[in-house]
């Protein structure tokens, strides 16, 4: 007969620095070789095999062989999950560079939360949504609505196959607010990294706003890049403009 969950034996290896930062740098859903881990870390290779080693054994992790590589990503969004509603309660940790403090800024901006759109813009879209009536319900439950389905065939997106719910959202840990997951979610981040509207940043969970992607983000879907705030993820990439949506209005400013 099995006892109640083991929470501290987690609670325990997430609660290493290098461990837990190999875990963040995971949040964003990829799959990613020892040797950046190891960076992301801050730790020697041989410290992050063996950190690597441990969250596989629980069950936090899962392995990939690519031919002579091995790569690591999440067991799953429920993992995700857990690790989201930690950072909700966890203090910021301190910046001591200015390096540091642009890259923290920029995460809080616009990152990929495991499959779906987090940050300030995450909110933002989501509050978008929602005055457009694309969605309807409040933080005991949302659903997509006629309309919404309308905006999404409109956009391109094309649903994740899976019995996974159609829309839930996560409260935002830098935000506070709820932001778009689910089905839904993971849908319309894939699409919006199709259209070239955003980009993975090279070395962190960062998501970058192309030129492109702030003129649709704002014409397409009313949701407003601020100048200040778009400098925090911007990058110059144009790529051919495409889609035709209705627009709907909201601020991803401070």
């Amino acid at each position: 007969m099995d006892g109640d969950a083991d929470i501290a034996s987690v609670a325990a290896l997430i609660g290493d620095p290098g461990r837990a930062r190999v875990l963040r740098a995971l949040g964003d859903g990829r799959a990613l070789p020892a040797t950046v881990l190891a960076f992301e870390a801050g730790v020697a290779a041989s410290t992050a095999s063996a950190h690597l080693a441990r969250l596989v054994a629980a069950g936090l992790l899962r392995v990939e062989a690519r031919g002579r590589h091995r790569y690591y990503r999440l067991a799953g969004a429920d993992v995700a999950s857990a690790l989201e509603a930690l950072a909700r309660i966890a203090p910021p940790e301190p910046v001591r560079s200015l390096r540091a403090g642009t890259r923290a800024a920029a995460v809080r901006y616009a990152r990929s939360c495991y499959d779906h759109l987090a940050g300030r813009l995450g909110v933002a879209l989501m509050q978008a949504l929602l005055r457009a009536d694309a969605l309807a319900g409040d933080e005991d439950g949302y659903e997509l609505t006629g309309r919404g389905q309308r905006l999404l065939d409109d956009l391109g997106v094309r649903l994740p196959a899976g019995r996974r719910p159609l829309v839930r959202h996560c409260v935002d840990w830098s935000e506070q607010r709820p932001h778009l997951a689910g089905a839904v979610g993971a849908g319309v981040l894939c699409r919006l990294l199709e259209l070239g509207w955003l980009e993975r940043a090279p070395s962190s969970r960062a998501l970058l706003v192309t030129d492109i992607g702030a003129r649709q983000l704002c014409g397409r879907l009313g949701v407003e890049v601020q100048p200040g705030q778009r400098g925090l993820g911007v990058s110059a990439t144009v790529r051919a403009e495409t889609t035709n949506a209705p627009a709907i209005r909201a601020s991803a400013g401070a």
